[in-house]
């Protein structure tokens, strides 16, 4: 099927946004907002703004689909999957098994999206199948007598309410869970697995005036995706491939800080208790928001954004 345009989301600009540094760098992006403001739609365009997916990932892709016995659809070649697996399937649905081992949904997404709605309501045990994959893009499944290696190099998109009735903070004041009930709900979610994930974002549900039929439409995903391309040329350009897998090396020599800028880091790292793994992500972000910027340096300005993405969640008590 078809893929969504980005210009029938409407409003939710901090969104689109969030939207495009993702595909720019091929980072993780975790939205929480109450229901009907848009996340699934906005997750499914994600797809639409990567850049078209390379010959040798489109041979891994194929490879991965023959083997789990999905087959491979020849009008969609070089096109990169989206996998939205219901939030009921089992870690072995994701992690892949059977005898012999075949990969789960992790590695069907493999060079593409992975988009796991409602995330609280995963089982513990599958969301915690996700975490070796998020950092080193392989999985290995063992099974009695066998395993086996696949590759799991997706983008995940996740999205999920921010509390169990789903409007707390709403200007509406619907929603009547008690601050146990929400701490209960948000510790469904591990902190190692929030800590994998660059892009925390909270939404809010849209006025009706932005709903209107005859309200402009925003950018189109063609417009978005000309940018998204030209800064993965910049990123090529540096031989680091996307910023999301700079490995501690790269950071040094393409994150670069001035005095400034690293105060800034610094201060926030205090305030929002940061841990290691979530500087080098902040800094990450902030390298991709400068190429989008065609910026050969990040700025203040890159810094505070990739920042303002990370503290939504940091900050929900």
């Amino acid at each position: 099927p078809a893929l969504p345009d980005l210009a029938a989301v409407r409003g939710q600009l901090q969104a689109r946004r969030a939207l495009e540094i993702a595909a720019a760098g091929g980072h993780h992006l975790l939205m929480s907002g109450p229901p009907g403001c848009g996340k699934t739609l906005l997750a499914s365009c994600l797809p639409g703004l990567l850049p078209e997916a390379s010959e040798a990932e489109a041979l891994e892709t194929a490879a991965v689909h023959s083997i789990s016995g999905h087959g491979l659809d020849p009008a969609r070649w070089r096109q990169r999957p989206l996998r939205a697996p219901h939030h009921g399937a089992s870690a072995v649905a994701l992690a892949g098994g059977g005898s012999p081992p075949r990969p789960g949904e992790i590695s069907l997404a493999h060079n593409g999206v992975l988009f796991l709605d409602e995330l609280p309501e995963w089982s513990r045990a599958a969301l915690e199948v996700l975490r070796e994959p998020l950092e080193s893009g392989r999985i290995t499944v063992s099974r009695a007598g066998r395993s086996a290696e696949f590759p799991a190099r997706f983008q995940l998109v996740a999205a999920m309410n921010p509390c169990p009735c789903g409007y707390a903070g709403d200007p509406s004041a619907r929603c009547r869970c008690t601050p146990d009930m929400v701490a209960r709900y948000w510790g469904r979610l591990s902190g190692p697995l929030l800590d994998r994930i660059d892009l925390h974002l909270a939404m809010a549900r849209l006025p009706p005036a932005q709903l209107r039929a005859d309200a402009p439409p925003g950018e189109s995903s063609a417009a978005v995706r000309a940018r998204v391309e030209a800064a993965r040329e910049r990123q090529q350009a540096r031989g680091t491939g996307p910023n999301a897998r700079l490995d501690p090396a790269g950071l040094a020599a393409c994150c670069r800080l001035g005095a400034g800028e690293q105060a800034l880091l610094e201060q926030a790292a205090e305030r929002l208790q940061l841990t290691a793994r979530s500087l080098h992500r902040v800094l990450r972000v902030a390298r991709t928001i400068a190429d989008l910027d065609a910026s050969e340096g990040i700025g203040r300005d890159h810094l505070a954004e990739a920042l303002g993405f990370r503290a939504p969640l940091l900050l929900r008590d």
